[in-house]
């Protein structure tokens, strides 16, 4: 059974636990030319997010080089914390989260709700919504945007560009014009605020300085990037999937709107259950790993499931009841280790947000269709639906 195939796609969990008491890991055909090692298990997933015999550096490999986007882009959008090792690595983290604070991340809280209010009164007088391309999708770009200090006129056009290269099904020219036309305008607008700081978070990072140490300008392109496609898609699939997961669960929808204090250990079950990033990014063995008894040999790419390790029962008592009052909840939705997501608190905040705004509003919100009938976006790195078509009143 292929852990990326139609049927992993729609229905994973019974796929996942099939893969988990066969093998701690699996060698799988990820492209025709491809093939990948994936772990399973928690214990297994949570060892191989913090191995430094797992390297995050795959630049020179027939992976990255295959792709066929030129190396000038790919250093524009590559250069970041995800793509590296210390300790390149612990430099770009260090200088990244000495701008990217707590405090900002908190202060951002008014500008979540105000974005949020509106799109949610955009739904005034209407009667069905698509609530992944009408809030989860444009609420955290929007976030995304007051961060950096994308202009508002540009905002239009900033969405278009990512949502071409986030997407999946799109066809390898357009997302490579994207990315293209993308690079350009944050390396103008990485100038613009050089030339005119303002409080947002970009100008922090274009002065954030460490004993004369800076961020280069591809650093800087690779960042706005990997805010972009990794934090941007993580909250809108945080939202879109525990949305689901409520209308699937209505006796649980009940009890978070009668008890509030479900919210914070809800969204980390939405986070565990539904994971919206589904297998970690490519890592390469410098040498031979072992897990559970089977070698993984060097060189190999090897891919993390985080999906199936958030289900693992050796960790979770009884893995497949969604309870959105668990207990010590530790997930590997965000990774774990040095690369654990520096984004996550952000994720977070958007999500209480949006799932509170949702709740007061909308007492009445169910489906328009069978949830099994909904669409879930195929790939093997993202666990999100397509559409999810509500009523509200």
């Amino acid at each position: 059974m292929h852990p990326f195939g139609p049927e992993a796609t729609s229905a994973p969990h019974p796929v996942y636990a099939r893969l988990r008491e066969e093998a701690p890991v699996h060698e799988i055909q990820l492209t025709p030319t491809f093939t990948a090692w994936l772990v399973t298990r928690y214990d297994d997933a949570r060892r191989a997010l913090n191995d430094p015999r797992l390297s995050k550096n795959i630049a020179g490999t027939p992976i990255r080089t295959g792709s066929g986007w030129p190396v000038e882009l790919r250093a524009a959008m590559d250069s970041h914390m995800l793509s590296n090792d210390p300790p390149e690595h612990t430099r770009l983290r260090r200088l990244v989260s000495s701008v990217f604070t707590a405090r900002r991340i908190a202060e951002l809280r008014p500008d979540v709700q105000r974005i949020s209010d509106e799109l949610l009164d955009g739904f005034a007088g209407r009667d069905e919504v698509d609530l992944i391309g009408e809030y989860a999708f444009p609420l955290p770009l929007q976030v995304i945007c007051e961060l950096l200090g994308v202009p508002m006129d540009d905002r239009d056009t900033f969405r278009r560009w990512s949502n071409t290269i986030i997407a999946s099904a799109m066809a390898q020219g357009d997302a490579l014009a994207a990315a293209t036309s993308m690079t350009a305008y944050v390396r103008e607008l990485v100038e613009r605020k050089r030339a005119e700081p303002d409080a947002a978070l970009l100008s922090a990072l274009v002065s954030a300085a460490d004993e004369g140490d800076r961020l280069t300008e591809d650093e800087l392109t690779s960042l706005v990037f990997l805010l972009l496609l990794a934090g941007h898609e993580t909250t809108v699939n945080l939202i879109g999937n525990g949305v689901y997961l409520l209308l699937s669960h209505p006796e649980q929808l009940a009890r978070l709107r009668a008890d509030r204090t479900l919210l914070p250990p809800a969204i980390e079950e939405f986070l565990r259950y539904e994971s919206p990033v589904k297998t970690s990014t490519f890592r390469i063995a410098t040498e031979p790993v072992e897990f559970g008894g089977v070698a993984v040999p060097a060189g190999a790419i090897v891919m993390v499931s985080l999906l199936s390790a958030n289900h693992d029962p050796q960790v979770f008592a009884d893995p497949e009841r969604f309870d959105p009052a668990r207990n010590d909840n530790q997930h590997l939705a965000f990774g774990h280790g040095i690369h654990y997501c520096l984004g996550a608190p952000l994720a977070r905040l958007e999500g209480e947000i949006a799932f509170s705004g949702l709740l007061d509003r909308f007492p009445k919100l169910r489906a328009t269709q069978p949830l099994e009938e909904l669409m879930w976006r195929p790939g093997a790195l993202l666990r999100g639906l397509d559409r999810l078509p509500v009523t509200l009143s």
